[in-house]
């Protein structure tokens, strides 16, 4: 046992040297950064800008060591409570002493490739102002600025990270329910009657957090990171009490041991393979949650806690199957004696509930950014706390999500049946995001096309082998999340695709707003509207940064009104997750006390009429609420046949259109204030 720890304690203090080696040298880069620190204890998000020269090593400990903590109950819930069933699910293709040694290698160097190597290592330092997830490595790869890439690079990128971002929705539903699920199955081990009880829990369980979601995860949150921390905790040292009967299986730490399985097992093992990629799934959680609390003590975290207690207790599994091969059946939950395995369920359903919970809060985020950069229609976005941005709760999501996984517990009934249809959409998102890290390296980092496609092939390979492996489970439950991903996937293609074409038709049928407003006084009709206002100020809103919207003309053109001051806004969402204040609001100033607004507003930000009168009341441009109308274009929707979009896109369009929130519930404009004139559209 000491010669693992002394392993362990090197490899952990190497790890954490080179990091903050490598930190410093992107401190001499960068003067300064800007770091969005989210303790999503319920989320509780702060933005602090700190000089990274000035800050010593002393205080940069004083704040990663919270940050970690938090962070365990957020980031590695998923990736945590895989050892409840990946290596179960492996032992289902073998228990010979061999195998076994042969498995556990597998797992851990897959651990270390995939999580410690790709994501903790290099795709953490992918951030765009310190935000992650794969829309964030899209809108680095390819922003809306014009590239060098080719239109059809651009198109296939594009859409395959539109792919993975809607197969995070099919894990987001698989992994309640899995993990949940195994968790409750530990209750088999103390009587068989629970065995006709697992199902029905699971189902109350999950129920009962889908329930609470519209409260927030605040007060609950704040022990996330205890019970992880527990959790992690518990898994050493019953992995290492294993280690200590049995080190022989300290072996398995030679990678040759999982080469030469795969050699000498070639029939299964690529059936094995998709087992052992159990082990990973939630590894992508460690970037799309950067924002929340940093690379550092994400880092920090994986190397000094979670990979040491994940490989302890795979271990530990292992040595537990080596001397008693009749445990493969539930390995996790027999290490622990008699005594300790009631509160190991009830321990483990409690971590699985937080991993689900996250993974809950994640959906939530994907979406709101999915709204804000227009491949999804508005829904109604819930903020549970005034002070924290990030703490959202969305009904319609929630809804369907809840019905998914509730659907799937009664239908497969099993984590082991669910268990075939997990990490198909993992793997997909995974190779993804290397594909579009690809074009980051050169666009970003100014790397060399064969240095970047050296560092990315490596995890093409491995992430190709695993997809080859999932893809035999496709037909064994595989198909759903597939389903669910091309699903979302249609349906956001669709609306980006579709307010495209209104846009289109928007601006053939009017004119240049500059062009609008000079073309008021040319005839007699219009001069008089001019010399007659009515007093106050109108606002209209509109899409397009130069047309003119169709508010404004139906109001001429029919009640031949006009006011004495009228604006016309554009709120514009930009690919950085947020923007100051001082940057936001930009105002011009036209003839005919006329005026032009563009409000900017990152990915990760809900925009509001508040916000953007305060920005434009910090700017000396006043617009009081109370005495201003504002003005929305609302869409009758045509479908034709002989233009716009295709037929088989349609219909889906006008669905999402007519069940999409209203702008001016979504911007949170006075209703009392608010009017909305139809424009006809064909689609």
């Amino acid at each position: 046992m000491r010669n693992l720890n002394t392993y362990l304690t090197d490899h952990l203090a190497g790890c954490v040297g080179a990091l903050e080696l490598l930190d410093q040298q992107d401190d001499q880069k960068r003067p300064s950064a800007s770091f969005h620190i989210c303790e999503i204890a319920r989320g509780r998000r702060f933005a602090k800008n700190v000089s990274n020269q000035s800050m010593t090593v002393e205080s940069s400990q004083r704040k990663t060591l919270p940050l970690a903590f938090a962070a365990l109950g957020i980031v590695f819930g998923d990736i945590g409570t895989s050892p409840l069933y990946a290596f179960k699910e492996c032992m289902g293709q073998g228990s010979s002493p061999s195998d076994i040694y042969g498995i556990i290698s597998l797992i851990l160097w897959t651990l270390i490739i995939l999580v410690s190597v790709k994501y903790a290592g290099i795709i953490l330092r992918a951030d765009n102002d310190g935000e992650g997830g794969i829309l964030t490595l899209l809108s680095l790869a390819f922003p809306e600025k014009p590239t060098t890439s080719s239109p059809r690079t651009v198109v296939l990128m594009t859409s395959l990270g539109l792919l993975g971002a809607a197969l995070l929705y099919g894990d987001g539903v698989i992994t309640p329910a899995i993990s949940v699920l195994s968790a409750v199955e530990g209750l088999t081990l103390l009587s068989p009657i629970f065995s006709k009880l697992a199902v029905p829990l699971t189902v109350g369980i999950l129920i009962g957090l889908f329930a609470i979601q519209n409260k927030g995860s605040g007060s609950v949150g704040k022990a996330f990171g205890g019970v992880m921390l527990f959790w992690f905790g518990a898994l050493a040292i019953m992995g290492a009490v294993q280690v200590l009967h049995h080190p022989e299986i300290l072996r398995a730490i030679n990678p040759y041991l999982g080469v030469h399985y795969l050699i000498n097992h070639t029939g299964i093992a690529i059936v094995v393979l998709g087992s052992v990629f159990l082990a990973v799934t939630g590894g992508e959680a460690l970037y799309a949650d950067l924002g929340h609390f940093g690379r550092r003590p994400i880092q920090f975290a994986w190397n000094c806690l979670v990979l040491p207690a994940l490989a302890l207790n795979y271990l530990g599994q292992g040595a537990l199957v080596l001397s008693h091969p009749e445990a493969g059946t539930n390995p996790f939950f027999l290490l622990a004696p008699g005594w300790a395995l009631l509160p190991l369920v009830i321990l483990a359903t409690a971590a699985t509930v937080i991993a689900s919970q996250a993974l809950i809060s994640g959906a939530f985020s994907l979406t709101m950014q999915g709204i804000q950069m227009g491949y999804l229609p508005r829904m109604n976005i819930l903020h549970t706390n005034e002070t924290a941005s990030g703490q959202i709760y969305i009904p319609k999501v929630n809804v369907a999500l809840a019905i998914a996984c509730v659907g799937l517990v009664v239908s497969f009934k099993s984590s082991s049946a669910l268990a075939s249809a997990y990490g198909v959409a993992v793997t997909l998102t995974m190779l993804t995001t290397t594909g579009l890290f690809f074009f980051v390296c050169q666009r970003l980092w100014q790397w060399s096309i064969w240095r970047a496609a050296a560092i990315c092939s490596m995890f093409a390979v491995v992430e190709l082998a695993f997809f080859a492996s999932n893809a035999l489970k496709v037909f064994h439950g595989g198909w759903l999340p597939l389903c669910i991903g091309a699903v979302i996937f249609y349906l956001m293609t669709t609306w980006k695709l579709g307010r495209k074409v209104i846009l289109e038709q928007q601006l053939q049928v009017g004119m240049p707003l500059e062009q609008f407003v000079t073309s008021l006084s040319s005839t007699t009709a219009n001069v008089k509207i001019l010399s007659e206002r009515v007093k106050g100020t109108a606002v209209f809103l509109t899409g397009s940064l130069s047309g003119t919207p169709g508010a404004l003309i139906q109001n001429i053109k029919h009640n031949q009104v006009l006011h004495e001051r009228n604006i016309v806004l554009t709120i514009v969402t930009d690919h950085v997750p947020r923007r100051e204040n001082a940057a936001r609001l930009e105002i011009n100033s036209l003839s005919n006390n006329f005026y032009q607004l563009v409000a900017q507003f990152g990915f990760m930000e809900h925009p509001t009429i508040r916000q953007i009168l305060e920005c434009a009341k910090r700017q000396q441009f006043l617009i009081e609420a109370e005495s201003t109308s504002f003005f929305l274009t609302g869409l009758n929707l045509v479908a034709t046949a002989d233009k716009g979009l295709p037929r088989w896109r349609e219909g889906a369009f006008i669905f999402m259109s007519r069940t999409a929130q209203k702008a001016s519930e979504y911007f949170r404009m006075p209703c009392d204030r608010t009017i909305e004139i139809d424009w006809q559209a064909e689609i």
